[in-house]
């Protein structure tokens, strides 16, 4: 504990007090969310389990791409959330209606639209609700999650960048409050080091990056708190979920090493610059492989020598690949691809999920009514005003605002 300097009120033996006031000030301004005031434990410095048994019922949602109304509708079609038209239900509602009920999310919370921060504190605070009730809500990492703790920004929006710019204001008027208690540890600043100028942007969105950088590089505040505790690779029952997919190389590396070490680059562990492991980089990585998610000529033998090399495992549960026609499956249902491009920034598709029951014996798709179905048909996808097409590659997102992608595909900041 630091002694206060003359010009710094004491708090009167209240510091955690203190601190916790302004964290839940800065809380519900950045999500109009209060977090229980008697918290569970401090989460320890390892990541969640990567086996857990068959629950009574397991649930599985796509990608959501910061669009909370399309992922509050998801959630309520999968019974986690009280019917839209019920006296429990409220837009801001966090009340967890589905008892002992297991829910994977594939991923891919970020990029691609407005409501990322309050996507994050949203879920956070249900997982919390549903702990109470005896269920679990378990988000994994996608690549886009991966992406932006690298600093590549290529499918942020500019209601992204102003969500962030939005939140790094509260977050400063935290860590001033924090600062008057002078009993108080000296809080971390995010922002030191982290560079305030992005030749080749538009100096209008520099804050937005900037702030962007500073919650979700290595150690970052939102990268720790939201990110870091999220399994890579998670194995319930027979269910294996992954964002993309598994090769034979990344078992024989070790499912849980890989979650481990993933979540030691997030935490900072590795260092503020520490690049990203190998396993979440590149095209055969578990966050970006296509390999059993794409179009129907899936390679089954190949899948099928992958799942047997987990004890247990009958079928592999994607995201990250869009299935138009809504969730599908191949290889005998040991390929099921729940990526229906939900979010209004990428196809605005109709809300589906994964319900699988009996311990694995009982798999089913639960869609949207069709009497509910024409409010997402007339609704078109949003899209870049002016989509830049040049050399066969389509930029969207803030690759539209830059010379050249390439200057968002990672950002430094100086520890």
């Amino acid at each position: 504990m630091t002694s206060a300097s003359p010009d710094i009120p004491n708090c009167g033996g209240l510091p955690a007090a203190v601190s916790a006031f302004a964290d839940a000030f800065v809380d519900f301004a950045v999500s109009g969310i209060f977090f229980p005031t008697n918290p569970p434990p401090p989460l320890p410095a390892t990541p969640a389990a990567t086996f857990l048994p068959a629950p009574s019922r397991l649930v599985a949602i796509g990608d959501l791409h910061g669009d909370l109304p399309k992922s509050l509708a998801a959630l309520r079609l999968a019974g986690l959330l009280p019917p839209a038209n019920s006296p429990e239900s409220s837009p801001t509602s966090t009340s967890w209606s589905a008892g002992p009920t297991l829910a994977v999310q594939l991923g891919d919370i970020l990029d691609r639209g407005g409501d990322e921060l309050r996507l994050l504190y949203f879920l956070r605070r249900l997982s919390i609700s549903a702990a109470a009730q005896g269920g679990a809500l378990l988000p994994i990492l996608g690549n886009h999650e991966v992406m932006n703790v690298c600093g590549d920004f290529r499918f942020v929006t500019q209601q992204g960048l102003q969500e962030f710019s939005s939140w790094a204001g509260w977050y400063r008027a935290g860590l001033a409050i924090k600062r008057r208690c002078g009993d108080l540890e000296p809080p971390k600043n995010p922002f030191l080091g982290v560079p305030k100028t992005y030749p080749g942007i538009r100096r209008e969105f520099w804050d937005g990056i900037r702030s962007r950088v500073a919650a979700l590089r290595p150690d970052g505040p939102i990268a720790r708190r939201f990110l870091a505790d999220l399994p890579t690779v998670l194995v319930v029952g027979d269910s294996v979920f992954v964002h993309g997919g598994l090769l034979e190389a990344n078992v024989e590396y070790g499912l849980e090493r890989i979650n481990a070490e993933v979540s030691d680059w997030i935490r900072g562990e590795r260092g503020d610059n520490a690049r990203a492991p190998e396993y979440v980089c590149g095209r055969d990585a578990v966050v970006w492989l296509r390999r059993f998610s794409e179009g129907f000529n899936c390679d089954c033998e190949r899948l099928q020598g992958v799942l047997g090399m987990i004890p247990g495992a009958k079928r592999m549960v994607m995201g990250h690949t869009i299935q138009s026609e809504g969730i599908t499956a191949v290889c005998g249902a040991q390929a099921v691809r729940v990526d229906v491009g939900l979010s209004k920034g990428c196809g605005n598709g109709l809300p589906e999920v994964l319900e699988i029951n009996g311990a694995g014996s009982q798999v089913r798709v639960i869609t949207t009514d069709p009497a509910e179905a024409w409010m997402y048909r007339k609704q078109k996808p949003e899209r870049a005003p002016a989509a830049l097409e040049k050399n066969g590659e389509v930029k969207d997102g803030l690759a539209l605002l830059v010379r050249e992608s390439h200057a968002l595909k990672g950002v430094e900041a100086k520890a």
